[in-house]
């Protein structure tokens, strides 16, 4: 009788042993969700701080929401996409976004002058983003460069244009998914 009770009591820590470890499916599926890169379809939330080269924080949301993306889509600038392109979960990394590999070079002929009557009074100061329509009808945003006596010189580049990028990313999550289609 003592045996028997031994025996039991045996397979009962067994039984506690083997439902912490969890099942050999639940380690299986695991073990195999560490191997998960980011990889063309998949969700990749991350973790990320941008800087410009004289260390300058632009942008971040450590300890903040964070920024999901599809790898493939072209959802983030072309640079930082590539150099997350393996990663894994739990992965850090600091990337250097070239201005060919970001919002692209300054562009001289996106640099206008425009007549003053076009632009509200109340705008026409150095520095003052502005937000347009274009023919297209999607929105344009520019920044006022410069003002002249009948006209201002209005900056349609992005405001990051020619500017090197330093994204300090980490990676929060990877969730498998299809690979988007490509135009």
């Amino acid at each position: 009788m003592n045996r028997l009770a031994f025996l039991r009591g045996v397979c009962s820590v067994c039984m506690l042993c083997w439902a912490s470890m969890g099942s050999p499916v639940g380690a299986e599926s695991s073990k195999s969700d560490a191997n998960v890169t980011v990889s063309a379809g998949n969700a990749v939330s991350l973790e990320y701080t941008l800087t410009l080269d004289d260390q300058s924080v632009l942008e971040s949301n450590v300890g903040k929401e964070p920024m999901t993306y599809t790898q493939g889509a072209h959802e983030i600038v072309p640079g930082l996409e590539t150099a997350m392109e393996g990663m894994r979960k739990g992965e850090r990394k600091h990337v250097v976004v070239t201005p060919m590999d970001g919002y692209g070079p300054i562009d001289q002929q996106a640099i206008r002058e425009v007549k003053k009557e076009l632009i509200p009074a109340a705008a026409q100061k150095v520095g003052v983003q502005l937000q347009g329509q274009a023919a297209d009808r999607s929105t344009v945003f520019s920044i006022v460069k410069e003002i002249k006596e009948e006209t201002m010189v209005v900056d349609f580049n992005h405001p990051l244009a020619g500017k090197t990028l330093h994204f300090d990313v980490t990676v929060l999550a990877i969730t498998a998914g299809q690979p988007p289609n490509q135009p």
